[in-house]
């Protein structure tokens, strides 16, 4: 035991760390003293104040090896397998014993550190630094390989006791018994893995667990996967081996429930690296399509409607008897700011029905009479903002819909009328629908106006050449034919 003056170890610590290792020295303090678990460890450094009648006595104590200090002159005490919380009731009492109304303190400054040593299925045998709060667990990770096991754990301590330690029982269900806390000198050696299989599909919680060796199919079931899901469809339960006895490229088995229920099957012991799937009802539900207009999953968290700039295409599932109005509110993250709701449509055999989406997604209290129905597909458009101009123009195409304009002004930016081709400046307006509108109606996007080609003179040049050719072969078959009647 030293004892030495408390102004020396702050200068010790300030010569020697930096203000992190300072902050987290302080946390560590912090967390010590208010867990009534921490053990005192060859390393502490402690200070003890009291008053001799009217003299203030000050002492910093460490704890070396051997778990001896001495409590100034008064006594020695051996700390081994003592908390913090005990020793300081132990000295504060034979200081007060010895000092009655002496008001003394004692209290942790410095917690120790110390190394372990990490061996077996590891990348290497490494050494890690720890404290006396720090658990099993916080010292593996990125030790192990992916053949480690975290159920056989084996923790050899300074003074020759081993300790067993499943990881699994300590992070799934909390025993940390099984997750004990570092001392100094423990060897952890970790195991090649045992029998390590998955389970996946209708369970409450998939993954890939190491069993016991006497562990079967029940257990991983009900156990390690915590049971069934509501979906989940016993009627079909996939083991997949990895090898057998009779087969080395392994094989597939198919349960149900009944099979769960003989005893030769439910006792069933699953192989390393065997896996097992339970199909859940929801895969088997009916289907419907949405095309168009919208974004995948993918796109939803990458994109915004206005860079939508291609269709596509999902699938998406529902429940027999679901109404097309809460079907399209349950999916309207799909939906893009291209999207023409009001010209979409369902296609259903070879019926087509239009369904305005308008009145599902802003009207709440809107019920549509249509319901879904296997495989339908449910068709949204591109709105588009262009007006198609065509015919006896000089530069057709398509231009940017501007509101408020006439025809005249996308003729006008369609390079204005061919006058080889259009006499009398005549067009013909269609919709997106394909009806007639007047020169008088309001331009709209995809409106498509089509300047006719009524120019004789044009006319007249583009069938000239035909005419005159016809012309040419009657005159030729009646002239031979006078020939020949000669």
């Amino acid at each position: 035991m030293n004892v030495i003056a408390q102004a020396d170890i702050q200068n010790l610590m300030e010569e020697s760390v930096d203000n992190d290792v300072i902050l987290s020295v302080s946390t560590n303090v912090q967390e010590a003293m208010s867990n009534p678990e921490y053990l005192v460890t060859p390393g502490d450094v402690y200070s003890l104040n009291y008053a001799a009648g009217t003299v203030p006595v000050s002492y910093t104590i460490f704890v070396d090896s051997s778990y001896k200090i001495r409590v100034a002159n008064l006594a020695k005490v051996d700390v081994k397998g003592k908390t913090f919380i005990n020793l300081k009731k132990e000295v504060e009492d034979i200081v007060s014993k010895n000092y009655p109304m002496s008001g003394v303190q004692f209290v942790l400054m410095t917690p120790a550190t110390f190394t372990v040593n990490i061996t077996g299925e590891v990348e290497s045998t490494v050494e890690k630094k720890a404290w006396a709060l720090t658990r099993v667990s916080s010292v593996l990770e990125n030790v192990g390989t992916e053949y480690s096991s975290s159920r056989y754990v084996t923790i050899k301590r300074a003074d020759g006791t081993v300790k067993k330690c499943d990881l699994f029982l300590a992070t799934r269900f909390g025993d940390f018994s099984q997750n004990p806390y570092l001392r100094p000198g423990d060897v952890i050696e970790i195991p090649r893995e045992g029998k390590t299989v998955s389970i996946s599909g209708a369970v409450e919680r998939p993954g890939t667990y190491e069993l016991k060796p006497e562990e079967n199919l029940v257990d991983l079931i009900n156990y390690y996967g915590n049971g069934l899901t509501p979906f989940s469809d016993l009627s079909r339960i996939e083991v997949s081996k990895v090898s057998t006895n009779e087969n080395v490229n392994g094989e597939k088995i198919y349960l149900n429930v009944e099979s769960l229920e003989n005893p030769k099957i439910s006792e069933y012991v699953l192989g390393k690296y065997d896996s097992v799937f339970i199909n859940s009802y929801e895969d088997i539900m009916p289907v419907v399509f949405v095309e168009g207009a919208i974004l995948s999953q993918d796109q939803e968290t990458k994109t915004t409607g206005t860079q939508l700039t291609s269709s596509d295409k999902i699938s998406v599932q529902f429940h027999p008897g679901e109404n097309y109005a809460f079907f399209i509110r349950r999916i309207k993250n799909v939906f893009t700011s291209v999207s023409d709701f009001e010209s979409a449509y369902i296609i259903r055999k070879d019926e087509l029905l239009p369904i305005n989406l308008n009145d599902i997604l802003y009207d709440a209290t809107y019920y549509s009479d249509l319901y879904l129905e296997e495989n339908d597909i449910l068709t949204i458009p591109f709105k588009q903002f262009f007006v198609s101009v065509s015919g006896a123009v000089l530069n057709p195409g398509k231009y940017p819909y501007i509101p408020d304009r006439d025809y005249m002004y996308y003729v006008n930016l369609a390079g204005g009328f061919d006058p080889e081709k259009n006499a009398r400046e005549k067009v013909s307006i269609v919709d997106m629908h394909g009806k007639k509108k007047s020169t008088e109606d309001d331009i709209l996007p995809e409106f498509t106006i089509m300047a006719e080609n009524n120019s004789f003179t044009y006319i007249f040049n583009k069938y000239a050449p035909v005419i005159t050719t016809v012309l040419n072969l009657i005159t030729t078959f009646i002239s031979i034919h006078t020939v020949i009647a000669n």
